[in-house]
């Protein structure tokens, strides 16, 4: 008898869909001469001082595991800074290091989710919700999101999704891939919502130092959300530190318990490297207000509108995104999907940008543009599109 492998799958995570996030950065890097739009990681180099502490710590010979929480001197680090940044009160033995907030998500959705249970998920939202609610067992439920509203979710937009059923709310905000911020009467009325229907809510700030013009403002800071609120945050996007993955959970007692043992369990401990790092980008942040920080919001925000501008001279519709690195056209006034307009535009223009349905269902109508790459590309590619939306003026 032949052996047949994809009897022994798991059918939630067979039927799951690749990213399509990485479809466009793979064809991409096949193009010598493509500019990549496509991938949200920012350009700036983590800064030499923590690379530098990181080398110092090999150097030393640390190369143990950790204790599987983190290291103690971080933990009070990430505590502190919560608190300065954020008006965030954290226990330090409450907050678990994650490969990544990615791994920070999945172990919540794993820890919290049974079959037929519902996630309510704001859409467009980062690629990894739904899948990652799916082979927890759960059921994503799309929440549709508006241009016109900032593409943050009314109460009569979640009171139409919820049923008995629901159980988790994620949020995301700064958004990825809108750009779009939620401000505190729009939290407000989302916390309103979640306590009257007894919901966790999952709250992704991984984009909360990337605002433009408005302080960003944390969920779990609100009136009795701390005590249903599951923080996320990490150091790739504010730190420039993607390639090290670590991020952080701060939950509930029960709910970090039952994180911590997944972990635990699965992965031990963060890396040990790369918690020295961000104990350093803690530290020098400290020092110096974050001036490291203040510079990169500073370049984007120049970035976010030279973009902006380009798109709408282009004959683009395009939301102005208030935080993030992403701009979120719609391209509906071409006649062609986000998924034709980004496959035809990298076909002709060498231009990777991401299709809208790449980020659920109400997205079809729009493509990603990342703005986290130098100003040379951005004015290249942006020339590259309003070439290519010449045909269709």
């Amino acid at each position: 008898m032949s052996f047949d492998p994809n009897r022994y799958l798991n059918q939630s995570v067979a039927a799951v869909p690749k990213s399509g996030i990485r479809k466009f950065f793979d064809l991409a890097a096949e193009m010598p001469e493509c500019i990549s739009l496509g991938v949200g990681e920012p350009d700036f180099v983590t800064p030499w001082s923590v690379r530098s502490a990181a080398i110092a710590s090999l150097q030393r010979g640390y190369t143990q595991y950790t204790a599987n929480r983190g290291m103690p001197a971080l933990l009070e680090l990430i505590a502190r800074y919560l608190e300065t940044r954020f008006s965030l009160s954290f226990d330090p033995a409450h907050i678990l290091l994650t490969v990544g907030a990615s791994e920070g998500i999945d172990l919540l959705l794993r820890a919290c989710v049974e079959r037929g249970d519902e996630i309510l998920i704001p859409d467009p939202a980062y690629v990894s919700y739904a899948p990652c609610a799916l082979m927890a067992d759960g059921t994503p439920v799309a929440v549709k999101c508006r241009e016109e509203n900032g593409f943050v979710p009314t109460a009569e937009d979640l009171e139409a999704a919820v049923t008995e059923k629901s159980k988790i709310l994620i949020l995301t905000y700064p958004n990825n891939p809108t750009g779009g911020i939620a401000d505190r009467a729009a939290l407000e009325k989302i916390a309103s919502f979640a306590e009257k229907h007894d919901l966790l809510v999952i709250s992704d700030e991984i984009y909360a130092e990337l605002t433009y013009g408005q302080k960003h403002v944390s969920f779990a800071s609100l009136p009795r959300m701390k005590e249903r609120t599951a923080y996320v945050g990490g150091f790739s996007k504010a730190f420039a530190m993607t390639g090290w993955r670590l991020g952080y959970v701060c939950a509930p007692p029960a709910i970090d318990e039952a994180i911590f043992k997944i972990h635990q369990y699965s992965i031990l401990c963060a890396p040990i490297t790369a918690q020295y790092a961000a104990v350093e980008a803690l530290k020098d942040g400290f020092s110096d207000d974050f001036a490291a920080v203040e510079e990169m919001r500073d370049s984007y925000d120049r970035r976010r509108r030279f973009v902006v501008d380009s798109l709408r001279g282009a004959g683009l519709s395009c939301f102005s995104p208030r935080g993030a690195f992403y701009a979120f056209p719609s391209v509906k006034n071409t006649s062609l999907s986000g998924e034709d307009f980004a496959n035809l535009l990298l076909k002709e223009q060498k231009v990777a940008v991401v299709p809208g349905s790449a980020f659920g269902t109400f997205g079809r109508d729009n493509v990603r543009i990342s703005y986290a790459t130098g100003m040379t590309a951005l004015t290249e590619a942006c020339g590259r599109i309003s070439e290519f939306m010449s045909k269709f003026r």
